[in-house]
């Protein structure tokens, strides 16, 4: 694949100390790719907020890398919000992946009654401030609680106009998908890059249960060819192939941005790299401190 494209990833925060550990090894293995930032999710209704500006600060200290912290709405006030940015800024985390979040345990979104409003109300105060990069989420199929794709574009141009710098897709299996999608956007003027989502298929059936939630389509033909690769024990092999194949098929339409959802779990990631001739710049790397 050439040029190299520039890279990111997402880590979640861990909920035990098996988790840290795992955490701490996935940003270790991915470190030497050089990626121009990564990024820590957070919970729905905030439930990892102390677990995720844990795991951003000791990924930006120990691993040296560019950490962009996901941040919701949900169930807390604007002051408990903004306090949160004004803490990551005094720490010299200087961007925001700034997010509406969902409810705990599902269900329609109720704003806090002294809370933001949304996305674009968070973004707004966010961007205020004058000293955060902030990025947001774009959705190339129709978001569950989205009246389709033309609302979804709308929205997302209202986050850019808000203040917002860049985009970063739900996941998507065809490539298709996600032309459409930035032609559609480019058409009603958004201009701000938009960087797509990359699932490196850890488990068939879980991507399926999470394709399911989010609303992402499944090509005719993918669940019989992970059934078969499954009976045949190479499952990994063709999960890694697939993911290569659709980072090759963006390149070639001028995608130069890959996201790796990469849940934790390096190796899968590692081995979409490989596939596309993208080497680490080094070993693993060992902590800064």
């Amino acid at each position: 694949m050439s040029p190299r494209p520039r890279l990111s990833f997402e880590f979640f925060p861990p909920k035990s100390l098996d988790g840290a550990f795992r955490l701490s090894e996935a940003a270790r293995m991915l470190a030497p790719y050089k990626p121009g930032f990564v990024s820590v999710t957070y919970g729905a209704g905030g439930t990892t907020r102390q677990l995720t500006h844990e795991a951003v600060t000791a990924i930006g200290t120990h691993y040296g890398l560019n950490v962009a912290a996901h941040l919701t709405c949900v169930e807390a006030t604007r002051d408990e919000t903004l306090a949160i940015v004004d803490s990551y800024a005094k720490e010299g985390v200087r961007e925001i992946v700034a997010l509406r979040g969902d409810m705990p345990g599902g269900g329609p979104f109720v704003a806090h009654p002294d809370g933001f409003s949304g996305s674009v109300d968070l973004i707004e105060a966010i961007a205020a401030r004058g000293d955060m990069t902030i990025r947001v989420g774009a959705y190339p199929e129709p978001h569950p609680d989205s009246q389709g794709t033309a609302a979804d574009i709308a929205w997302l141009k209202r986050k850019i106009e808000a203040g917002a710098t860049s985009a970063i897709t739900q996941f998507f299996f065809d490539a298709d998908t996600f032309f459409r999608f930035r032609d559609a956007c480019a058409a009603a003027g958004v201009d701000a890059p938009i960087v797509p989502g990359i699932l490196p298929i850890q488990s068939w059936d879980g991507a399926k249960r999470f394709a399911a939630r989010c609303g992402t389509s499944v090509p005719e033909g993918l669940d019989e060819a992970f059934t078969a690769a499954k009976a045949e024990g190479r499952e990994q092999d063709l999960a890694a192939d697939i993911c290569a194949d659709l980072c090759r098929r963006l390149g070639d339409g001028g995608v130069q941005d890959l996201h790796f959802y990469t849940l934790n779990r390096p190796e899968m990631t590692r081995a979409v790299l490989d596939r596309l001739g993208i080497p680490p710049e080094g070993d693993a790397l060992a902590a800064v401190a």
